[in-house]
């Protein structure tokens, strides 16, 4: 499970800012949204980020995943270099080095990581456990002269020094050390660990465009989610939905698939492997009466196409321990279903977690389904860098527990609004 993270000269975020899932002392709904873990923490399943558009809600997600790819994708060469932007609207932060710092659970025990980078290489990194004391696992150096990585471990830890050695050398200058150990055939239970937080607990993000069908109908396909469970959560969403048909089919191999093939300078095995793989065509089926209807997946909404991939991951939020980041969470979903798909999600995992941004607001509306400690906003400062900040960190002279904080995000009480102008526009015709 996630604690905190924090992130630093990333997209639209220049100074260090912190998104916590420590929840405070309030007991307000404690049994439905806190996870009590063997390390003493009270944990929140969920961070719902608002703000104005471009105001870096995407960019803390965005970070996330970034973090997410720095440790499970590591480049094969040392040329490579990150795809990402530092923050730009200053002269002096483009030269400046990033940071990531994440603490988290795993397997009871309390981890703390931290990775400092610029595009062409890792230039710090810094691994922590608590057992319950604080103590140092690794801390690697970047000669970025020699482009050479140096990893020094705690006194706690006997690693062998062939290990080391063979360790660094994989560990390229743009890798992280934990990339490094995934390139290298050795055992270390910590990093293993780590690595297996990363991998499993923290899944990709899921963006608007994000095509979900897929990945949900191979799960169901693979018995990795059942059918039946699907289809009891669209039921409960009101989709009138009474099954869900899979069925196989060949591909159709055209001369334009064969252009796209040459373009990708695909090998004839993979193209073969490719052409064996069956297209899964997906259907739903919806009872009137005592009628049963097949319609076609690419036939029904955008709401039910939607709510079919979160039925999914709802499904997978429910079964397994793991944390989704979503972006527009409210996207194609009446806001009715918004809070279902929430009040679901909080009512039935046991310690799985979401952050997810979104500009639905009706939540904000009814105290009696959120703690403040769960909302978060993103504002432009004025020099247009991002500041992430709690709706719990305000005190009673600006929002109390009888507040409506619909009303008061609505005004700007609380900030991460846009600052909208007049609606009279003025054009220049002149040529």
């Amino acid at each position: 499970m996630i604690v905190n993270f924090s992130v630093r000269n990333f997209g639209s975020i220049k100074d260090r800012q912190t998104l916590s899932f420590e929840a405070n002392k309030s007991k307000h709904l404690e049994d439905h949204y806190i996870i009590n873990t063997k390390t003493n923490h009270r944990l929140l399943k969920i961070g719902l980020i608002y703000g104005a558009n471009a105001s870096g809600k995407t960019s803390v997600l965005k970070s996330i995943e970034f973090l997410r790819d720095l440790v499970l994708d590591p480049l094969d060469k040392k040329n490579e270099q990150f795809e990402y932007s530092p923050f730009l609207f200053d002269k002096n932060t483009p030269k400046l080095s990033s940071e990531f710092s994440l603490e988290f659970i795993q397997k009871d025990k309390k981890y703390r990581y931290e990775v400092e980078f610029n595009k062409q290489a890792v230039l710090r990194e810094e691994l922590y456990h608590y057992n319950p004391k604080k103590a140092n696992i690794f801390k690697r150096n970047t000669d970025t002269e020699n482009q050479f990585s140096e990893i020094k471990f705690g006194n706690k830890f006997s690693i062998d020094k062939s290990f080391k050695k063979t360790l660094e050398s994989n560990t390229l200058w743009n890798n992280t050390t934990l990339g490094g150990y995934l390139k290298t055939n050795i055992e270390i239970k910590e990093l293993k660990d780590v690595l297996d937080w990363f991998g499993n607990y923290l899944a990709q993000l899921v963006l608007t465009d994000t095509q979900l069908e897929g990945f949900i109908t191979s799960k169901i396909k693979s018995s990795n989610l059942k059918k039946e469970n699907i289809v009891r959560i669209l039921s409960k969403a009101d989709f009138n939905i009474s099954n869900i048909n899979i069925s196989e089919e060949s591909k159709n191999i055209d001369s334009k698939m064969f252009k796209v093939f040459e373009a990708l300078d695909l090998s004839d095995d993979r193209i073969e492997e490719f052409k064996r793989q069956p297209l899964l065509k997906l259907e739903f089926e919806h009872t009137i009466g005592e009628t049963k209807f097949s319609l076609p997946f690419e036939d029904e909404s955008q709401g039910t196409q939607r709510y079919y991939g979160f039925a999914g991951l709802l499904a997978m939020l429910i079964k397994d321990s793991m944390l989704i980041p979503i972006d527009e969470l409210e996207s194609s979903l009446h806001p009715d279903l918004f809070i279902h798909f929430l009040l679901s999600f909080l009512m039935n995992s046991k310690s799985s977690q979401i952050i997810a941004s979104t500009h639905n607001r009706e939540v904000l509306n009814n105290r009696d389904i959120f703690r403040d400690d769960v909302i978060w906003f993103t504002d432009k400062t004025q020099n247009c860098s991002t500041e992430l900040y709690s709706l719990a960190d305000f005190d009673t002279s600006v929002i109390r527990d009888t507040s409506n904080v619909f009303n008061a995000y609505k005004i700007g009480k609380l900030g991460g609004v846009p600052n909208l102008n007049d609606y009279y526009i003025d054009l220049n015709d002149e040529e």
